[in-house]
């Protein structure tokens, strides 16, 4: 399933600061959706790559 960013917010342009831009409410997404039936899921940011794991206990632990 794919996933779209929330009706308040618009892509990005070219010539455009994202720092600056705001949206009206954050965006929300379900884990089920972010994991796609695994346990565990990697995320850019700055950077860096960090792990995103779905425990056994039912809870999300991000790691760098």
């Amino acid at each position: 399933m794919a996933l779209s960013p929330p009706p308040t917010t618009r892509p990005v342009l070219p010539n455009e600061n994202p720092s600056v831009l705001v949206a009206s409410r954050q965006a929300e997404f379900d884990s089920r959706e972010l994991m796609r039936g695994g346990r565990e899921v990697l995320i850019r940011h700055a950077g860096q790559t960090y792990r995103l794991r779905h425990t056994r206990n039912d809870k999300l632990i991000l790691v760098k």
